[in-house]
């Protein structure tokens, strides 16, 4: 067809731009960046070795978090060494295969974070509003199912991105990736050939991991907070909106941040290239960032944790 003949068949290398419109300040961007990424693996780190090592945290909503931990470490250093290469080495190219293992990665660390907060949400749901069966149903066994089930659904569910974009997609009008990593619908609008079954698949697995995942989440927390609202003594009410508390700020932080860049990325036409880029980082450098500290702030048994690991070193 006509419009091949100046398209680029099966490129073997693309080109990260960065933050489209920000070039010139890329440099000072970095440096926030950098801090958030190292201040997450510290938080992270140090959120698992606490969990680890101290026993009496050996319960299923710990155990849930130390899961969502790795995952954010996991997810974090998918992003942001390359990054840095982009903003403060000039290194902007990447291998595709590359970039297809970067997308994939990023988008099953997003999935497998959902898969886990929907499973703090169940966790939470079962402690409250049917407590003497919490200890039989969360079984160790059923928490390494939980893990690995949620891991596979995602891995699974964004495989067909890899094998849409290899199979389908052959012809590409540039090579020049406009992001700061290799997102999937950012590699899908450089083909030449028709994208909309790429698109439609995107859209599915969104609406059928993400939303599903945030439509169970807070249909459990109604049924929380009906169960909570009915409990006869203000102390047992506080207590157990105390439980939830930490839970519910780190899941409307990373679905408000996911569906914002989402419908920002797809439908946001009038908004400026640099906008949609800044809020996809900040979407996945943010949770990571935050989810530790939000933990660490609001549970009592790890800021106590984490109190006697520092105050060890320092003997009065």
């Amino acid at each position: 067809m006509p419009h091949f003949n100046s398209s680029i068949f099966r490129p073997s290398m693309l080109t990260l731009i960065g933050i489209p419109g920000l070039e010139s300040v890329q440099f000072w961007i970095g440096i926030p960046f950098c801090g958030m990424y190292i201040i997450a693996l510290l938080g992270n780190f140090l959120l698992l070795v606490v969990i680890k090592v101290e026993r009496s945290l050996h319960e299923p909503m710990y155990l849930f978090l130390a899961m969502l931990g790795a995952t954010d470490i996991a997810l974090s250093t998918c992003i942001l060494p390359k990054m840095l290469g982009i903003f403060w080495f000039h290194l902007p190219n990447i291998h595709f295969d590359a970039c297809l293992l970067q997308m994939w990665l990023i988008h099953t660390f997003q999935c497998t974070e959902s898969g886990i907060l929907f499973a703090m949400a169940m966790d939470r749901y079962v402690a409250i509003c049917d407590p003497l069966r919490h200890a039989s149903i969360f079984t160790q066994r059923l928490l390494t199912q939980i893990g690995v089930g949620v891991t596979l659904r995602a891995a699974l569910f964004v495989a067909p991105y890899l094998i849409l974009i290899k199979c389908r997609l052959n012809f590409y009008w540039t090579t020049v990736v406009s992001h700061s990593y290799c997102e999937h619908m950012a590699i899908v609008k450089l083909a030449v050939e028709d994208v909309q079954v790429n698109k439609i698949y995107g859209l599915f697995v969104a609406f059928s991991v993400l939303g599903l995942d945030i439509i169970f989440i807070t249909l459990s927390y109604i049924r929380i907070f009906i169960t909570v609202f009915k409990l006869p003594q203000k102390e047992a009410r506080l207590k157990a909106f105390n439980t939830c508390i930490a839970h519910i700020c780190v899941f409307l932080e990373f679905y408000l941040l996911a569906f914002f860049s989402f419908f920002t990325h797809r439908f946001g036409f009038h908004i400026p290239s640099y906008i949609h880029i800044l809020l996809s980082n900040l979407y996945l450098l943010v949770p990571p960032l935050l989810n530790p500290i939000v933990y660490g702030v609001k549970t009592k048994q790890i800021r106590d944790q984490v109190s006697r690991i520092f105050c060890c070193n320092y003997p009065s």
